[in-house]
């Protein structure tokens, strides 16, 4: 009874309430900030997490810029049904140098978090150009133009070390090879493969759009398609005591 006598006096007086308010509001946050202060990262580190190559990043770009986030996610929750057809659920580490993530809010096509390496190169090509040679009932429109557009690299430098100020860990080295490192990723035969794979290990080093004698923006869009999803080795990861999906 004396307790809902306290509580009944709160209630009554509009100051004494607004101050217990905000010192209990005050105690919450005070619990959920204070460790973000000391802790060295948030997000578990996982082996095999690379930044993406020059040429990926410039196929990321790409898929930003036409909007593909908008109709394929790259979030695989922990379900049973999603991790069946999906492979394993979504690590926070495999979206941590993505400046904006692509976890994406819905789906009219697929997932995308581990499309790499399902498909061929050929099937990329022509589901990008021509999306129902492949899909008979997509509703995706093609984007062919991609396959005529020469990729515009002069600039990656930079975009490496921009990326590099928000915390992605390209070095000095990775900075100044960059463009051609796009060369290398994209030209069959290049010089310079182990070098390359050595800054960026698992790196896939061909010539993605059937086209040896460019570098399109098709070549970008389909190093990054293909490298999603494939750099932590599932086989053998374990996950830590509340493990941090997505």
């Amino acid at each position: 009874m004396a307790v809902m006598d306290h509580h009944g006096k709160i209630e009554r007086n509009s100051i004494l309430l607004t101050v217990l308010v905000l010192i209990v509001v005050s105690i919450g946050g005070i619990v959920e900030l204070a460790p973000l202060f000391y802790l060295e990262s948030t997000i578990e580190k996982v082996q095999g997490m690379r930044p993406y190559t020059p040429l990926e990043l410039a196929g990321r770009n790409i898929y930003i810029r036409e909007g593909c986030y908008n109709c394929h996610s790259q979030m695989v929750r922990p379900f049973r049904d999603e991790n069946e057809r999906y492979g394993h659920y979504s690590l926070a580490a495999e979206s941590m140098y993505d400046r904006p993530f692509q976890w994406g809010s819905k789906r009219t096509g697929p997932d995308l978090a581990r499309v790499g390496g399902r498909y061929s190169d050929e099937w990329h090509r022509a589901h990008l150009v021509d999306p129902r040679s492949v899909v008979p009932e997509s509703i995706m429109p093609g984007y062919p133009f991609l396959a005529e557009r020469e990729l515009r690299f002069g600039d990656i430098a930079a975009d490496l070390k921009t990326n590099a100020v928000l915390g992605v860990p390209y070095d000095q080295a990775m900075i100044e090879a960059a463009v051609n490192d796009v060369r290398i990723q994209a030209t069959v035969d290049a010089d310079g493969v182990e070098d390359f794979q050595a800054r960026y290990p698992k790196a896939q080093a061909r010539d993605f759009d059937g086209d040896p004698a460019r570098i399109t923006e098709l070549d970008a869009l389909i190093a990054y398609l293909q490298m999603l999803g494939t750099l932590v080795d599932f086989s053998v990861y374990e996950p830590t005591a509340g493990d941090n999906a997505r």
